[in-house]
């Protein structure tokens, strides 16, 4: 089976399905992301093939069984024009019969959770500090990530923005039955049990509809 990773980042799911037996393809925007993700590969001896493109807007050579999204890739998504998209193209590649699995930070996480937090971390080598605020009107986390890493005697910094939007259940399921994708579950992440009102972490798992 054919299965393809969006927004793959270092590589570590492509490898292990590799590894269960999995044909994959990994898809990332960061070239920085994919050099790791292909040096893992290397070193893990699996066959992946990674593709440096934006997943609102990929391409492939023919169609897929699968396809994941997975560590609240979905999130970084703020636009929802590139959201639907990205779930057009995942109609498009995927096989009749075939799933897309993906996963959220849900509302709940992002604007109650981490939004207006700080959150901090020491050790010898290296440290950060986490800020977040969440801005209700727009519905957008953003993240503002200071790192200190050692280098010899010296630390260096490095400074991260990241925005994630918060996107409601009844959203997704008009952005998916859009893409004319058909909704199979929602569950609590690591678990088969539905989403409560305090779940942080939401799985979604949609199918491609066999035309009789």
């Amino acid at each position: 089976s054919l299965v393809v990773d969006l927004a793959c980042g270092t590589g570590s799911l492509c490898v292990e399905m590799s590894r269960r037996g999995y044909e994959m393809i990994g898809i990332d925007l960061s070239p920085d992301m994919l050099s790791v993700a292909q040096n893992k590969a290397f070193e893990a001896g699996t066959g992946v093939l990674y593709l440096n493109q934006d997943i609102s807007g990929f391409e492939l050579y023919g169609t897929a069984d699968a396809f994941l999204c997975t560590m609240d890739s979905v999130n970084y998504i703020t636009s929802k024009e590139s959201l639907n998209s990205m779930f057009r193209l995942v109609n498009n590649y995927l096989n009749p019969g075939g799933l897309f699995i993906f996963d959220i930070n849900s509302e709940y996480k992002l604007s109650g959770i981490l939004g207006g937090n700080v959150f901090y971390s020491i050790e010898e080598d290296i440290a950060y500090i986490w800020e977040n605020s969440y801005n209700s009107e727009t519905r957008i986390c953003e993240f503002d990530i200071t790192f200190f890493c050692r280098t010899g005697k010296l630390y260096r910094r490095w400074d991260e923005i990241h925005e994630e939007r918060a996107y409601s259940v009844e959203e997704l399921k008009e952005v998916i039955g859009e893409s004319d994708l058909e909704l199979e579950g929602l569950y609590e992440e690591m678990t088969f049990n539905e989403p409560r009102s305090e779940t942080e972490r939401i799985f979604f798992v949609c199918r491609k509809p066999v035309k009789k």
